[in-house]
């Protein structure tokens, strides 16, 4: 009998099942039918898996199906303060589940104590019935249609959660609307490629199941950071729940003939389990030493903020892990992952952080994986954590110091000299590592924090619907209000808001590396200044696809800056700038010297680029002058000030000319 690959697999005359657990004493494979819905009742045949094998507990059972509701009941000791916490009373998630049905009804029946969580007393309370349950599935590894390829140089990602991109759309049938058929549909992926999008990274789309505080509150983990099942689609995305693996295969298959990469946001750091005083749904119950990083008297290590922490040098874990990614590859066809605290991957049993950790090698020597775009999130919950350029030559990163620039700069805050590097590539964080401009993801928004809108429109956070008394979510926004706090009539305040919003994305779209918009930000998307919308599955998360002056005005200009972008391979460039190749230019008409980076209060860089491109960008309130050397005539392509984008006035500038930058604007000019 094979002991892997580990999961349920049907074959002819039934189903091979297979688990890993190093501590259980028993394990059986409980088999369920019938409905606890409607009056019925939920029948369980369980089979005990005899086989035991380099920590793995396997068997085959004949007769069983696709289809077929299963979970695992593990017998073994119970001892919080040595992190044991076996308990048949609780039904398991197979953690290679390639399909999981239900949710959890009943968080009393969901935990395994009873009384207090380290008090050695285990809870009684079948949770059958009262928690998500895997299903037995056929996965189909047919050969996927080819990918689509884009080069890192040209890709241009949108930050996209399946169910709120279209849950409002107009164009969308109703049924579809929030699913992934959703953002399969025509109308969807016409707008995505008028805007330049490339990739789409989609928030977590593996089962998921909300933290036991959210559950005590009735609420859900609406960005889906909460796994519960690493291989399996989340079924409330589908039109059709219990249909979800051909959906979702669905959406990647019409997305790849748009030419439009698949991206997804994993998060192999922590589940949905909570610390020791959260539920027992699957990892803590099968063998939660061999899963989670435990600190001293068998707690939870907490560095990921959630309550418990994924083990990075557990063997099961980094098989978990590399198994459940090359599944989305082989099963699906998606094209990348972006690695949620993906520090925590560098970090085995919680401790110091390395590059060279065995996680992350294993996935960055991986044949499949290897041709993927990997990305990480290059920090934690802690100092410790916070990586930015620390990550191995496979990885791109998200990259934090970007987004801080950008935010000072056109709030008027820091100078000039962290932007520049920014602008053209990060190569002081990048370059010595071996790594090319696009490991650099620049971004200036993202799901976690302000939208664009939000970022020109509040100050503080406002995140009172949270139910949190507004003490979740960051205070280091780096934002501002121009003159008002939230909405406002006032003409001049809202032409401002507009104007900094456009000339971030423009600065986002023409720096070097790879840019990601966070979806909506080209809607004019606000979240009502909620910075950390992860619990709000309702209209302050979804987009909104009213169309406005504002809205039409901020997707045609995203939509032209994106198009200089893909047309211009300076604009795009693979290699790091070279000596010569970039002239850093001085307002008053001459090249910047050594003291100029040093000047606190200077609120304009100019830029040219491979002697091709001049990129100007004015902070200042105040409308300032700029003389162009005096050596290259130009020609205006881009002005920031207008709704989309165009000059107002495209009559050739001479060499030596001098030029009028407006308050909060970015202006790009082709040499002649």
């Amino acid at each position: 009998m094979p002991v892997f690959p580990l999961g349920a697999h049907p074959d002819d005359h039934g189903t091979r099942f297979a688990v890993a657990t190093t501590s259980a004493e028993t394990v059986e494979v409980c088999l369920v039918d019938g409905s606890d819905t409607d009056g019925g009742q939920l029948t369980e045949r369980r089979v005990e898996l005899r086989e035991h094998t380099f920590g793995v507990w396997h068997g085959h059972v004949p007769g069983v199906r696709p289809g077929q509701r299963y979970g695992y009941r593990v017998h073994g000791e119970y001892r919080p303060f040595r992190g044991l916490r076996a308990n048949p009373h609780k039904i398991l998630v197979d953690p290679y589940a390639a399909r999981i049905t239900g949710t959890v009804a009943d968080l009393l029946a969901a935990r395994g104590w009873d009384g207090d969580p380290m008090s050695g007393r285990s809870s009684t309370v079948d949770s059958l019935g009262s928690v998500p349950l895997s299903v037995v599935t056929a996965t189909d590894l047919a050969p996927r249609p080819t990918r689509p390829e884009v080069p890192w140089s040209e890709t241009v990602i949108s930050e996209i959660h399946v169910r709120g991109w279209t849950k409002l759309h107009p164009e969308v049938p109703e049924a579809h609307r929030g699913t992934y058929l959703g953002l399969a549909h025509p109308a969807v992926i016409a707008q995505l490629q008028r805007t330049g999008v490339t990739a789409v990274e989609l928030l977590p789309v593996q089962a998921n199941a909300p933290e036991p505080p959210l559950l005590e509150r009735g609420a859900s983990n609406y960005w889906g950071y909460a796994t519960l099942g690493f291989l399996a689609p989340h079924a409330g995305y589908a039109s059709d729940p219990g249909n979800e693996v051909a959906e979702f295969r669905y959406l990647v298959d019409t997305l790849h003939a748009a030419g439009i990469e698949v991206i997804l946001d994993i998060v192999p750091n922590h589940t949905c389990e909570g610390g020791v005083g959260g539920t027992t749904l699957s990892y803590r119950g099968l063998d939660a030493p061999a899963y989670y990083s435990l600190g001293g008297s068998g707690h939870d290590a907490d560095i990921t903020g959630t309550g418990n922490t994924l083990d990075a040098g557990s063997p099961t874990v980094i098989r978990l892990v590399c198994d459940a990614m090359r599944h989305w590859v082989h099963a699906y066809g998606v094209d990348g992952f972006r690695i949620d605290l993906a520090s925590v991957l560098g970090r085995p049993r919680s401790g110091p952080f390395s590059p060279d950790s065995a996680l992350l090698t294993a996935i960055a020597q991986d044949p499949t994986l290897s041709t993927t775009k990997l990305i990480a999130e290059p920090w934690d919950a802690t100092g410790e954590g916070y990586r930015v350029g620390g990550f191995g030559v496979a990885w791109s990163e998200w990259n934090g110091r970007y987004r801080d620039a950008v935010r000072d700069f056109w709030r008027g805050h820091g100078g000039v000299a962290e932007l520049a590097s920014r602008l053209t590539g990060s190569s002081d964080i990048y370059r010595l590592s071996g790594r090319r401009p696009w490991a650099s993801v620049n971004f200036v928004t993202a799901h976690d924090g302000f939208t664009l809108r939000d970022l020109v429109s509040y100050e503080r956070k406002h995140n009172e619907g949270n139910g949190e008394n507004n003490r979740d979510g960051t205070d280091d926004n780096r934002s501002q209000n121009h003159g008002a706090e939230g909405p406002t009539d006032d003409a001049g305040i809202r032409a401002a808001r507009q104007a900094t919003a456009r000339a971030m994305m423009a600065t986002l779209l023409l720096s070097i590396g790879t840019p990601m918009i966070t979806g909506g930000d080209e809607r004019w998307r606000t979240q009502g200044g909620n910075n950390n919308a992860y619990c709000r599955d309702d209209e302050t998360s979804w987009v909104d696809w009213t169309a406005t002056d504002e809205t039409t005005a901020m997707e045609a200009f995203t939509g032209r800056v994106a198009a200089l972008r893909r047309e211009s391979p300076v604009l795009h460039r693979d290699q790091f700038y070279v000596d010569g190749e970039v002239l850093w230019w001085d307002p008053s008409g001459r090249p910047m010297e050594a003291g100029d980076w040093h000047d606190g209060g200077r609120r304009t860089l100019v830029v040219l680029l491979a002697d091709y491109w001049l990129l100007a960008l004015h902070a200042g309130d105040e409308p300032t002058d700029c003389v162009l050397p005096s050596d290259h005539g130009f020609d205006p392509v881009l002005d920031s000030t207008t709704p989309d984008g165009t000059p107002a006035d495209t009559t050739p500038l001479d060499a030596g000319a001098t030029v009028v930058l407006p308050p909060r604007s970015v202006r790009l000019l082709r040499s002649r």
